[in-house]
């Protein structure tokens, strides 16, 4: 029998908050189920399968990276936006490791075009902006942008900077006073 109260956003949440406790590649419908103390099938009213849940759940962790940006970026311009906006990727990886995967999920066109992701592009773009980033060039400093922050993020989530000094925060650091450099000596600015 179904528990009362059992809805597509709930069993989307237990996805999220398993695959935060045991890794994305761990979200399933059956381990969501265990999690309900409910039979399998009882999902099937609200996700199509485990591709499903996944999709589901990657949405949820790109619409909340989106909205932690958007509130990180208020007011902020320049470097303390570049810095605002590159802390929450990194935060929500530290915070959230398995929604931080289900963030990096490929989805498929429809998908993609309807989540968060171009709120982020377009966040991204504000920033540039900011930078006197030429409009033409905006592809290709978003692409600099997220290599560079998810690349790090990736690789201290996987504790590729635990063997050595200095601390990764300090690395982090560097690496957002570099960018910062890069963007305002941008090539073709029209401030320049």
């Amino acid at each position: 029998m179904v528990r009362a109260g059992l809805t597509t956003e709930r069993v989307v949440q237990a996805g999220a908050e398993l695959a935060d406790e045991a890794g994305f590649d761990e979200v399933t419908p059956s381990a969501v189920a265990r999690r309900f103390g409910v039979q399998v099938a009882s999902l099937y009213s609200h996700v199509r399968g485990a591709h499903d849940l996944k999709v589901r759940v990657a949405l949820l962790a790109v619409g909340e990276l989106a909205d932690r940006a958007a509130d990180a970026l208020a007011g902020r311009a320049g470097r303390d936006a570049l810095a605002a906006f590159a802390g929450v990727y990194r935060d929500y990886a530290h915070e959230h490791p398995g929604r931080w995967a289900a963030a990096q999920f490929r989805l498929d066109p429809e998908h993609a075009a309807a989540s968060a992701g171009p709120r982020h592009t377009r966040m991204m773009q504000a920033i540039l902006r900011g930078y006197d980033v030429p409009e033409a060039d905006h592809p290709h400093a978003v692409r600099l942008l997220g290599s560079v922050v998810h690349g790090f993020v990736e690789l201290e989530s996987g504790g590729a900077f635990g063997h050595s000094a200095p601390e990764p925060g300090e690395s982090w650091s560097r690496i957002l006073e570099v960018l910062d450099v890069i963007l305002r000596s941008w090539p073709g600015r029209t401030g320049s």
